[in-house]
């Protein structure tokens, strides 16, 4: 059964696509469902299949040198994953693990170069994508070799808060994500038990809060004076 063309269309890397060309790819789709911590490939593998998330959230990591699990991105539902190593041909450079139950849809390293053959623009969008996301991936290991755990912590927020967030009715940001302590610490390279710590200074500063397991962040000033104090 091909995958629902409005489904498609709702993808922000089809949506300028027309009807017509949209059911030109729908041969090219796949799709796949994963159970929360089930991988969806590893760091090594053949780079055979470009992701785009549907509904769920993915983890990108690596292992640091001492065997620590560190996040290096997370992926949201309409975020397209793996998309480098496909285009340059290299086995994928880090993990994608489900972190909750999850559905993708796949499109094979063959049928995505010909559907951006005959779409250039779609090959612009997800190069222009790309270029911020490698420099999102050098400013995490950056800051995991350099700054203080609050600092990392802090800047993690702010861009949470901007990616997936949602103004609540007091001017706050809800992050719409769920995510647990050990989440937050594997995306800092730190411990859990330090995560803990620093969320809870953060709590008791009213910098964060936390409602109905989503962190609101209620003042993203004093976050970012944090990562840059002023002087």
């Amino acid at each position: 059964m091909n995958y629902d063309l409005k489904k498609l269309k709702s993808l922000p890397l089809f949506s300028t696509l027309t009807e017509s060309e949209i059911q030109e790819i729908q041969a090219c789709i796949l799709t796949e469902k994963f159970k929360k911590k089930e991988d969806i490939f590893a760091e090594g593998d053949p780079s055979d299949w470009f992701y785009l998330l549907v509904s769920g959230k993915v983890k990108i990591t690596k292992l640091s040198h001492d065997g620590r699990e560190i996040i290096l991105e997370l992926i949201s539902p309409q975020d397209f994953f793996g998309g480098l190593a496909v285009l340059k041909g290299f086995p994928y450079p880090a993990n994608a693990v489900a972190m909750e139950d999850s559905e993708v849809i796949k499109i094979s390293r063959v049928n995505l170069l010909k559907i951006i053959d005959r779409f250039p623009h779609i090959m612009f969008e997800i190069t222009a994508n790309l270029g911020n996301r490698v420099r999102e991936f050098h400013d995490t290991l950056k800051n995991i070799a350099l700054e203080r755990v609050e600092a990392r912590i802090a800047a993690l927020l702010i861009k949470l808060a901007d990616k997936t967030g949602e103004k609540g009715a007091g001017g706050e940001t809800v992050i719409t994500m769920r995510l647990t302590k050990q989440d937050l610490a594997e995306m800092v390279g730190a411990t859990v038990e330090t995560t803990i710590r620093v969320m809870s200074r953060f709590k008791k500063s009213g910098f964060v809060a936390e409602e109905s397991g989503k962190i609101v962040v209620r003042n993203p000033e004093a976050l970012r004076n944090i990562i840059n104090p002023p002087y």
